[in-house]
Order: structure tokens, then sequence, then C-alpha cells
């Protein structure tokens, strides 16, 4: 793929926000790697707080449908925030996670799947029965011990902690991550 995939990408990401706010604006989206099937998550940031993260775990549509229709979600339609507004268009940055397929763990307990974890590398998904979650790579920033990002995980998934069934199922994926750089700050004068 093609050297300025990130700066296409995220061209493409702050274009959909920008038009579904009414101040049209176009990118370049006709490149044919685009058209593959790819899985993004698309996080949204203000002043360094994240402000929605939506995404896909599997390729189900082509690359540049994934970026548009998660980002729309992560602006529009994360349940932990309001929908963006015009007004903060300006202060949000985007940053794009595009993802390996993913693989998954064989382990035979907890303490087995925790030492198979690689920080700062893997996201995980932790699925047990209709408990779903995941946490991308960069998670890891902020929970770099494993015992800590797995409890993380499990809470986020609905579920105790210290949960844990002979029936987990855990898999890992890497990402290729491009994010737009933060505006720079005004100098003000004395």
């Amino acid at each position: 793929m093609p050297i300025d995939q990130g700066a296409c990408l995220l061209a493409i990401a702050r274009a959909e926000i920008s038009t579904a706010l009414g101040q049209p604006l176009s990118a370049e989206a006709d490149a044919p790697w685009l058209h593959q099937p790819g899985a993004t998550f698309v996080t949204l940031t203000q002043h360094g707080e994240l402000r929605g993260c939506i995404g896909s775990l599997e390729a189900h549509r082509p690359l540049v449908r994934d970026v548009k229709a998660n980002t729309l979600a992560a602006a529009f339609q994360d349940p932990r925030f309001l929908p963006l507004t015009l007004c903060e268009l300006e202060l949000t940055r985007v940053e794009i996670s595009l993802l390996s397929t993913t693989e998954v763990l064989t382990f035979n307990d907890e303490q087995d799947a925790l030492t198979q974890l690689r920080p700062h590398i893997d996201g995980i998904v932790f699925e047990y029965r209709h408990y779903r979650s995941t946490f991308l790579p960069q998670v890891w920033e902020q929970l770099p011990d494993p015992e800590t990002f797995m409890a993380h995980l499990k809470h986020k998934a609905g579920l105790s902690p210290d949960f844990w069934d002979e029936h987990v199922r855990l898999s890992r994926y890497t990402v290729s991550k491009w994010k737009e750089p933060e505006p720079a700050r005004e100098v003000k004068q004395a």
C-alpha cells in the first residue's frame, strides 16, 4: 500500500465529519487499494482526551466505506458522548487504526493467556458467551500491566474484573495507525 496511505485515510475521515456538519470538504478516495476489504477503528480526541471511538474488528466492506462509516459513528453515535458539534470540529483530532486479521490465542488458563499478551503490540478481543470487548494496542499506554489490561477488558465487556471461565476466548491483532497532529498552540504576548 502507498506510503501516503495514512494521510489519505485521515483526509477521508476529516472530510466525512466536516461534510456531515455542513462544511463540505472533499478527499481523494478513488485509489484501488481503498476498495479492498479493510477493518478500521476511528478514534477522536480533544486535548488528548477521548471524544469517540468506533470500529470494525473484521474486514467486511471496502476500506474507504469502513473508514467513512466508522468516522461518522465515532463522531455522532458513540453512546458515551453527545454527537460532535461544528464548534468542536477544529478541536477534534482524528486517529485511524487499520487492523490486521485476528489470531485466536490458545491457552490453558488466565495466567497462561496473560503470558502470551504482547504489551504495546497486541490489540485484544475478549469473548465469553454474549460478552465481548476489545482494546486497541494504544490502550497499553494507559494500562501497561497485562493483568490490569485484562481486568479492564473484562470490565468493559460487562464482567467482573476478576472473572474467568474455561470458555473465555481471546484473539489478538496488530494495527497500523495514523493520527492528525495537535494544532500549534498560540504563544501569548506579555
